[in-house]
This record gives C-alpha cells, structure tokens and sequence, in this order.
C-alpha cells in the first residue's frame, strides 16, 4: 500500500492538523515578498540534505502511517532524490534521469518505475518549494498566504496552493506549504487528495549546499532482483 501511495505522491504529487502544535500569527510578510524570498533561494539552491517524516492519513478508516529516513537532493534544473527510509520497514527509493526505484532489502528486490512522461508534475508536486520559480508556481496554482506558524520551534509562513489546472485539481484539490522564514525552503509539504485522504512531508535538521558526491544517489544491491513497473 505504502509504496503505491508513494509512487503516486511522485507521479501526481511528492492535515486537517499539522503533525506538530502550530500556534498561528499576524504575519509579518505580505505574499510578494516570501514569493521573492523563496525565488532568491531557488536560484541559489544546488543541494538539500534533511531528516524526512513522511505520512500517508487514509481518512475512512482513520489509518495513519509514517515512515522515517532521510532525504538528499541535488540540481533543481535535471533533479536527483534519494530517500533513504529506516523505520518502520527498511526502502530506499531514487529518482534520477526520468526513472524511480524502490529498493526492499529485506526482499533484496528492485522496483523501477519509467516517469518520463510525469517528469513534469514530479518538478510541480514532490519538488514543490525546492527550486520553484514563483513564475511557474503562480501560473500553476491559486497561491495564498494563510499565517505564520512556529513548526516544532521553526519559524515558517504557510502558503495554500490550489491548482489551476481542471486535470491536476482531479487528483490534487490543494496543497499547503510550511515555508522555513530561515532557508525559504520547505520544513513541511501537505498535499489533500479528492477523496478527503492527505500526504505530509515534514523536514528536519534541513542542511543547504553541502557538497554531494556522485555516490550519494545511487542504489548498491548486489544481486537484486530487478522487476519494472509500468
């Protein structure tokens, strides 16, 4: 279930409470200015290294599950991701080059997933804050500000998304960004589906620049099982 869910947060995406207490207040930007704030960064941004926090909420049954690892990314213009999951169940997935892979230890098995033809709505909804021009975020989504908010100690602004496009709103009703007022970075993504379900990614102990080698996004498992997925 959670790799599915995955895999459509990376092809169509990456609650109704925050996964920490938020204590909202009179903003002190107005909308353009974190806009040029987070359109600064971008232009800067080479790499990311962060703890991940990555929830799946199935509202009907009232079915909540997490996973914990951490998450490296590099060059916003041809991206790279790896994410390196350790609890509950060890998975490494990785994106580069229009390809995912899932990689299961326990199974010794390789998941590949061909996205060349989603390249474009992964760069719109699992990057969303990482290098996003505010051009491009404001020609493909409704863009408000709502507050800012203390996220576990960190000062962020909340923004709300809604997509412009009929199509993307089908899969994706809206989308709230916690904005870090220290990177302009994403310290937390929340994406709402249609049918009340929502996905969280929450970033911790964010690192902007370090240096990554090659090495970093790769997946090294000697005699997996390679199986491809459409």
């Amino acid at each position: 279930m959670l790799a599915s869910r995955f895999i459509l947060a990376a092809t169509l995406a990456a609650a109704a409470v925050p996964l920490s207490l938020a204590f909202p207040r009179k903003p002190k930007s107005d909308l353009a200015q974190v806009l040029a704030r987070m359109n600064d960064a971008a232009k800067r941004l080479k790499t990311v290294t962060s703890k991940l926090d990555y929830t799946t909420v199935t509202v009907l049954v009232n079915d909540r599950e997490t996973e914990t690892g951490q998450f490296f990314f590099s060059n916003p213009k041809n991206p790279e991701i790896l994410i390196n999951f350790t609890s509950p169940d060890p998975k490494t997935f990785l994106y580069r080059h229009n390809e995912a892979e899932i990689y299961y230890p326990k199974l010794n098995r390789i998941e590949q997933y061909n996205l060349q033809r989603q390249s474009g709505l992964i760069q719109q909804f699992m990057l969303l804050g990482f290098g996003t021009d505010q051009n491009a975020l404001k020609a493909n989504y409704n863009v408000t500000m709502l507050d800012e908010e203390d996220l576990q100690g960190e000062s962020t602004i909340v923004l709300q998304l809604i997509p412009r496009d009929s199509g993307v709103k089908s899969q994706l009703t809206k989308v709230q960004l916690w904005i870090s007022e220290d990177s302009w970075l994403p310290a937390q993504q929340q994406f709402y589906e249609p049918d009340g379900d929502y996905l969280i990614a929450h970033y911790t102990d964010t690192r902007v620049n370090r240096p990554l080698p090659g090495s970093t996004f790769q997946i090294n498992a000697q005699g997996a099982q390679h199986v491809k997925k459409s």
